[in-house]
């Protein structure tokens, strides 16, 4: 069972980033005071400052962050104090250069940028254990403290670690995991290409090879160290905060990185989770704003959801305000007018309580001087300040919805395992992505709900019981655990969905000697005979299910009945009997192309009170919402309301309250059809029928449910 998170914030309230650092100290009472006057009511402060506490080694003075905190306090804003480890000041790595990541060839990074050390470093772990202990002895205590902020955005810009420090610290990993060089060698399969290993000594992270690849089952385990370093250099500092933070203050960090089980992190080490959510980035990262199969901004949605995934009630430290870049990278534009308001309404209908704007100034000097904040350089009020204005009635109007839950009508299993493999096996990971974003686009376009649901260690059957359908897209590493786990789900009476190459690895990341889908073949009742990726000399991969013929993806596996129970033809089960010998399963679908034509593509098997889809492909747009459609988990709320496809619903419930969230992502008119009277939150007036958004326009309504 998951550790229920320790905070929640209070309503809906809204945040700033600020940086007393940079401005000089005779404009911050009218800084502090513009931003209550706009409904702002905490700053975050602090994460990049190290030297304004230590300015040299040993030498401590608090009088900067004293003065600050003084006015905040006067002028009645909360303060969230930031960790400053993310940015080691010059005396630092100039002294002690061991505490600096290096290149896989060895060569160490330099001061000048930032998240340059490493975590595994012993004179790093010090330095910092001591300025955050200073930090809390001093500050924690003040009045306007509310929260703390760890590091800032772990594994950010880098999440690979190749010093000195790294290779002893996943040496000792190993050691821990393995205990014996044989066990090692057994589970990375190092007899292949001679790469068998006689002493530890011998043994090292991930080095600069031919092609610059390395043993995939090295490379697995070595994202694993990643993790648990990084937990443990998160875990030292909130360990620290907690003796001296006051009571009903709270801890977290920021961002969603990779190389990271964030879930074990939030578990272990904070009590609320928040996410830094650039919409924009859509464009910035190589999506055409105009092609109308891409989903843009709106496709940031996936992003929180991940986020609510390991913190059901969440929080945004950084919500995009401006435009976005640094000198050296990275062109989005700045937000439209309204966009503003629909990101910020976009992270609250996923289940954000509290929403900070990165930043208040923008910067005018340094990397980030064209990354921009509520206020442009020269500081005047503008259409951006306006609309945090309107941004701010519009939470104390649907206020109530605070602490709501997001109402999913399906989840997305995944699990950290397979995440990480999709790193080391590119052909993991094109499946697991182009299936992944399939998923969630027929989704969103459907107006289907969807929670991602990852299968951590102490995630038990019960809580995966309230999602009527969980699809599994291509578990690909899947021991008897899990295995076990999803049994217990489907015969309690869920529908399960699973994809190509399912079972096909150990844990360790070698394919297994058993057939496909391995630990499920029990509970799928299938077997995979023959499997093939679709090559560009292939005829597309196409289904034929139910009198329509439908993509089936890049990779097909092709099914069929275990133990030989495969008598009947496909076209004969296709029809929906049940075939002979099997008494529980039959073929829904069967491939339509390529040389496998006719054979089992899709099987449906019964098992307790559930079932189980097993598909031998991979879940595009079509086909994904063909499957939510087939086991009814499309529109759950279209009696409720009626939207085009390019807005974006979502239901968030208390008690017998539901907070229902309409967003139009489009520069256009957007006309909606409420089919039931609502409480319009911005006026409180009660409405039904047609409502037209306007180009980026945003709606809440509330209503009551009636007890069935």
């Amino acid at each position: 069972m998951r550790k229920e998170q320790n905070y929640k914030w209070d309503g809906i309230s809204l945040g700033v980033c600020y940086y007393p650092e940079h401005w000089d100290p005779s404009i911050w009472r009218e800084d502090l005071r513009r931003m209550k006057a706009n409904g702002i009511g905490t700053v975050r402060i602090g994460e990049f400052a190290w030297s304004k506490v230590e300015p040299r080694e040993g030498e401590f003075t608090y009088e900067f962050f004293d003065s600050f905190l003084e006015l905040a306090q006067e002028e009645q804003m909360k303060v969230i104090f930031g960790t400053p480890t993310a940015t080691p000041p010059a005396w630092l790595t100039e002294k002690y250069p061991e505490v600096l990541n290096c290149r896989k060839d060895g060569a160490p990074l330099h001061h000048g940028m930032r998240r340059h050390y490493n975590y595994n470093s012993p004179k790093y772990q010090e330095l910092s254990a001591r300025i955050v202990e200073k930090i809390a002895q001093h500050y924690a205590g003040h009045p306007c403290v509310v929260g703390w902020q760890i590091d800032n955005e772990f594994n950010c810009e880098e999440n690979e670690f190749y010093s000195k420090s790294d290779d002893d610290a996943f040496r000792a990993f190993l050691m821990e995991k393995y205990t014996t060089l044989d066990a090692l060698n057994e589970n990375w399969g190092t007899a292949f290409w001679n790469q068998t290993y006689t002493d530890w000594r011998e043994v090292h992270i991930p080095r600069t090879t031919i092609s610059d690849d390395c043993n995939p089952h090295q490379k697995l385990d070595y994202i694993r160290f990643i993790s648990q370093s990084t937990i443990r250099f998160c875990k030292m500092q909130s360990e620290i905060l907690r003796k001296y933070k006051k009571p009903g203050d709270f801890i977290t960090t920021n961002g969603l990185f990779g190389h990271l089980d964030n879930h074990r992190m939030m578990d272990e080490c904070l009590d609320v989770y928040t996410y830094d959510s650039y919409p924009n980035f859509a464009f910035a990262l190589g999506e055409d704003p105009k092609d109308p199969d891409n989903l843009n901004d709106r496709r940031w949605s996936r992003n929180l959801s991940e986020t609510r995934s390991v913190c059901r009630h969440f929080g945004i430290m950084e919500q995009q305000s401006g435009a976005n870049g640094w000198v050296s990278k990275m062109e989005a534009p700045a937000p439209k007018p309204g966009q503003m308001m629909l990101w910020a309404m976009q992270s609250i209908a996923h289940g954000a309580d509290y929403v900070s704007f990165f930043r208040w100034r923008t910067a005018n000097m340094g990397t980030e001087m064209y990354w921009h904040g509520i206020l442009d350089y020269d500081s005047r009020d503008n259409r951006k300040l306006e609309e945090v204005n309107r941004i701010w009635r519009r939470t104390q109007a649907i206020s109530a919805a605070g602490g709501a839950a997001y109402v999913a009508s399906f989840g997305l299993l995944k699990d950290y395992d397979n995440l990480w493999d999709t790193e080391a096996d590119v052909w993991h990971g094109r499946l697991a992505w182009q299936s992944e974003q399939g998923i969630f686009a027929a989704a969103q376009l459907s107006h289907t709900p969807m929670d991602m649901v990852y299968l951590t260690d102490s995630l038990e059957a019960r809580e995966l019981e309230k999602y009527r359908v969980l699809v599994y897209p291509h578990p690909v590493i899947l021991d008897e655990r899990r295995a076990a786990l999803l049994k217990q789900y489907v015969e309690s009476g869920g529908t399960l969905i699973i994809g190509a190459r399912a079972g096909q690895k150990e844990i360790c990341g070698r394919c297994a000697s058993a057939p496909m889908p391995g630990p499920l073949a029990d509970l799928t009742g299938t077997d995979v005979r023959e499997f093939t990726l679709i090559g560009p000399a292939d005829d597309a991969s196409v289904m034929e299910w139910d009198g329509k013929t439908l993509e089936a993806g890049i990779f097909s596996d092709v099914l069929a009945l275990r133990d030989g129970q495969d008598g009947a033809s496909p076209v004969q089960a296709e029809s929906g009997g049940t075939l002979p010998g099997s008494g529980r399963s039959r073929v829904l679908a069967v491939y339509g192309s390529n040389y496998y034509k006719g054979e089992p593509a899709l099987i449906e098997t019964r098992a307790g009170k559930g079932r189980v889809l097993h598909f031998g492909g991979t879940f595009t747009r079509q086909n994904a919402l063909a499957f939510l459609e087939y086991t009814k988990a499309a529109s759950p709320w279209s009696s409720v309301v009626q939207l085009p496809e390019d807005c974006e619903l979502a239901v968030r419930a208390k008690g017998s309250r539901r907070y229902l969230f309409v967003l139009n992502y489009t520069k256009e008119n957007r006309v909606i059809r409420l089919e039931r009277v609502m409480t319009d939150l911005d006026t409180a007036h009660e409405v039904q029928g047609e409502v037209t958004l306007p180009p980026y326009g945003t709606k809440v309504y509330e209503w009551e449910e009636q007890e069935a």
